[in-house]
């Protein structure tokens, strides 16, 4: 015996296979990977302290204590290690015509970048794009066409961390990971 399905119990179907899956989205998949939690249910289920940790799987390190290395002729050695499948950023404070000399390169892999800025006192989410691309190295000079933030945005596409050595030296005050 042969069963078939109709037209209109397909389509109740799959409307409520849509619903559903909403549903879980909301509830379940934003608290525990974005830390997004419109429904306050993530929180009372203990989801967002996942997305919470996959948080501080962002790993920095630098050569010295001193972050404030404005003016420095030495490079500043810092190391970021951006999680597998997701993206950084790093930034730097700078005056308007402020120097900076850099390199960074990866343990291999290429990841997307985009090393841009921010005015200092925007607060429409404004920024500027001076180089996007995808690499695994770059070495260079910058002069901040603006006082604000200026820095790097990775993001890493592969299943596995990647380590970013970074080394800086110019006219800056680190601000560090921004999230």
């Amino acid at each position: 015996m042969q069963h078939t399905v109709s037209t209109k119990t397909l389509v109740k179907a799959s409307i409520t296979a849509t619903i559903v899956a909403a549903i879980a989205l909301v509830t379940f998949i934003l608290p525990a990977e974005y830390n997004i939690d419109p429904t306050g249910i993530g929180q009372k289920l203990g989801l967002t302290t996942l997305a919470q940790a996959n948080e501080s799987d962002v790993v920095v390190s630098t050569n010295n204590a001193d972050t404030n290395t404005s003016g420095s002729q030495e490079f500043q050695t810092i190391e970021v290690v951006v999680p597998a499948g997701r993206g950084v950023e790093y930034k730097f404070a700078m005056q308007q015509y402020a120097k900076m000399t850099y390199e960074w390169l990866t343990d291999g892999e290429a990841l997307y970048f985009d090393l841009h800025g921010e005015p200092e006192g925007d607060t429409t989410g404004y920024f500027e794009s001076y180089t996007i691309a995808t690499s695994n190295e770059m070495k260079g000079s910058f002069t901040a066409p603006f006082a604000g933030s200026h820095g790097w945005y990775w993001k890493n596409k592969s299943d596995k961390p990647i380590a970013v050595q970074l080394l800086v030296k110019g006219q800056y005050e680190v601000i560090g990971l921004k999230q």
